[in-house]
């Protein structure tokens, strides 16, 4: 009898696919304990590598996690569903609401790391905002942590001679956050503009985002413009993929 396809995956394969679809059908409910190794060796009767492999290929999808010394681990954390088009919008911003408030409800969120600081412009975020040679920016790098889970680390670039004096180059911006306070300025945004890529983290990333070196990132780029097309900031995000859903809800 021929074999399936399924029959010629790799054992390991087969077996995170097993403990997969147990998750799914809530069996294994957020924060349930997984099958250790020694229980997969036995049901399975596979040696310890293959059951550790099929463990790591659940932790690397981030649908599980690794505590030490208890054991693998339904991942606990609720997706955070970002609203691109909402949490933009100026009637959020506007009113000095954080426009992650569109996103996250009545969860924890913290900004546990920010600096702020005048640099030379990289090459690429000098050819966007129309930069000249001497022309600096103000550099804005933030770690966001929400319900404990480092989810999102962020850099914008902002032309300094926009900046310069305002609540922007402080820790704190403020009501409405830094487009508002572009607003005051006279440089209100009226159009964004956001690219979106996906990779595997670099060393430094899962660091910074606490996840393993087989939990993708995605990589978002969005340039704020104000009036008659002018690029005001540039903000470059590294999200934990398995943190988040990206959501676009428009008119046809």
């Amino acid at each position: 009898m021929a074999k399936t396809d399924d029959d010629r995956r790799p054992k390991y394969q087969r077996i995170a696919d097993s403990l997969r679809e147990a998750i799914q059908s809530g069996e294994y409910g957020p924060g349930d304990r997984l099958p250790g190794e020694n229980e997969l060796m036995a049901t399975h009767g596979v040696a310890r590598m293959t059951a550790r492999q099929a463990l790591s290929v659940l932790r690397d999808e981030g649908v599980a996690e690794a505590r030490k010394g208890a054991g693998v681990f339904v991942r606990a954390f609720r997706p955070l569903r970002r609203r691109g088009i909402q949490r933009l919008s100026q009637q959020q911003w506007g009113s000095g609401r954080s426009i992650w408030s569109a996103d996250i409800e009545n969860r924890a969120l913290e900004v546990d790391q920010v600096s702020v600081s005048e640099e030379a412009a990289p090459d690429h975020v000098s050819a966007v905002l129309k930069l000249g040679d001497e022309d600096t920016v103000c550099v804005r790098r933030r770690r966001f942590v929400l319900d404990g889970k480092p989810v999102m680390f962020a850099t914008s670039y902002l032309p300094t001679s926009l900046v310069a004096g305002s609540a922007i180059t402080q820790e704190d911006t403020g009501p409405g956050g830094t487009y508002a306070r572009l607003a005051e300025l006279g440089y209100k945004p009226v159009h964004f503009r956001e690219e979106i890529r996906s990779r595997m983290p670099a060393k430094d990333e899962a660091s910074q985002l606490s996840v393993s070196a087989g939990t993708p990132v995605i990589l978002i780029c969005r340039t704020a413009f104000a009036d008659e097309g002018r690029p005001v900031e540039i903000n470059e995000m590294t999200l934990d993929a398995a943190s988040y859903v990206l959501e676009y809800d428009f008119d046809a």
